[in-house]
């Protein structure tokens, strides 16, 4: 492996809402996260990220609440970023060609838009009955940040996760992780910043569902030495922070661990 010749690359501005959800109520849904929205964003902001299925809640009910690509939670995706002048990512249920997938939307101001498909569905939650599982990852670029998207689940299979040849600079994970795996949750984020070499910025939800599952947040953003840069639990959360590329790089070029990890690819 090559060294990498680094450019100069401004710091990252992210806002991260660890919303509460409102049980299978799109509308309702949006309504809220816009006027959240408008009353705690107060700064220019880079990138807005809500949790898994933002619109729904994690819902097993995919016919019932499943829009087309370009449906109405998309262009209301795209009125955020318009207003905001920045890009907004979070996932909701697709249906596309007859099969049912947990997207995750990239949508920028222009309303141009890239999308990942939740690869590891939840098997304890009958997710891979409901829904079509992905088969490919997507690394997104942001102000030359690169920008690795998952969901949730993800989370637990470093493999699928790896950042091989330093080809991102953040894992972006949006997620609907329940309270009583809270552990999990805090150990694993840690790791896959550390491991990985890179920003782990992992966004959840809050409150009950309409299964009565509980989610206390514990949204964060952890930098490559697996320090802790925002941290929430319990409360929702509309909070911004920014990044810093010269750390990121200064990580990697004290400790090259990544040149030295195993060759492999996964399909």
């Amino acid at each position: 492996m090559n060294t990498p010749v680094y450019t100069q690359i401004e710091n990252l501005k992210v806002t991260v809402f660890q919303a509460y959800l409102f049980w299978e109520n799109i509308e309702k849904n949006l309504q809220n996260l816009a006027l959240r929205l408008s009353m705690g964003v107060r700064e220019k902001t880079d990138l807005i990220i809500l949790p898994e299925m933002f619109n729904s809640g994690f819902s097993m009910n995919s016919e019932a609440l499943a829009e087309e690509m370009g449906g109405f939670t998309m262009q209301w995706m795209q009125q955020m970023a318009y207003k905001y002048n920045c890009v907004i990512t979070g996932s909701l249920i697709i249906k596309e060609n007859g099969n049912y997938y947990n997207r995750l939307i990239w949508m920028e101001q222009n309303g141009d838009h890239q999308y990942y498909d939740k690869r590891h569905l939840f098997g304890l939650g009958e997710e891979d009955k409901n829904f079509s599982p992905g088969k490919d990852k997507l690394i997104v670029e942001l102000k030359g940040w690169k920008i690795r998207l998952a969901v949730c689940y993800d989370l637990r299979f470093p493999v699928w996760l790896r950042n091989v040849d330093e080809e991102y600079d953040i894992l972006l994970l949006v997620a609907s992780w329940p309270d009583k795996r809270s552990s999990h949750w805090k150990a694993l984020i840690p790791a896959r910043a550390i491991e990985n070499q890179s920003y782990v910025i992992a966004v959840n939800r809050v409150g009950h569902d309409g299964n009565q599952i509980y989610h206390s947040g514990h949204s964060m953003c952890i930098d490559p030495y697996g320090s802790t840069v925002y941290y929430k639990p319990e409360d929702e959360d509309l909070y911004t922070f920014s990044i810093n590329y010269e750390e990121l790089i200064k990580i990697r070029r004290q400790f090259p661990f990544l040149k030295d990890a195993d060759k492999f690819s996964i399909s």
